[in-house]
């Protein structure tokens, strides 16, 4: 029969010696790490949420510009905005009808977790737009995170 300190010392690498391994290796990221405004739409005659027939979404001067293409029964819209500027121009289509969109914003990092990194969140200063078929754009939240909260109205 083995003595009482090697069965321990057997039972401690056997037991917590995987712990400490497993501990040291690193996290995987689930949590949402890109800021974008989030836009719903709303029937301005009816003053209710309402997704429209079609929307269509491209930036101006952006390297990856079409965002949205004819999508239907969207909302909200997740509008990207970018991190290295404090303007971004949007050409935005509802039901077929063309307006523009500026958004005028402050960006600054933001720590999400060890695991995720480092984030852009913003801070909306003035949205500015077309009245082809927009009526108007309400600011609902001006900080611009990575919740999934809504940022702004649409009416049209």
């Amino acid at each position: 029969m083995m003595p009482d300190i090697k069965r321990y010392i057997i039972y401690f690498l056997f037991a917590v010696l995987p712990l400490m391994v497993l501990s040291c290796t690193a996290g995987s990221c689930f949590d949402e790490t890109e800021a974008y405004v989030k836009a719903s739409f709303y029937n301005n005659t009816a003053r209710k949420l309402q997704a429209p027939d079609s929307v269509s979404l491209y930036g101006l001067n952006m390297s990856d510009n079409k965002i949205y293409d004819k999508t239907t029964g969207l909302q909200p819209a997740h509008i990207p905005l970018n991190n290295s500027s404090d303007t971004c121009r949007f050409v935005i289509t509802i039901n077929g009808i063309a307006d523009t969109l500026e958004f005028r914003y402050i960006s600054y990092p933001h720590l999400i977790s060890k695991e995720c990194g480092v984030s852009f969140y913003h801070q909306l200063d003035t949205v500015l737009h077309t009245k082809h078929t927009i009526d108007f754009i309400y600011l609902s939240r001006k900080t611009i995170t990575n919740v999934n909260e809504e940022n702004i109205r649409i009416f049209y």
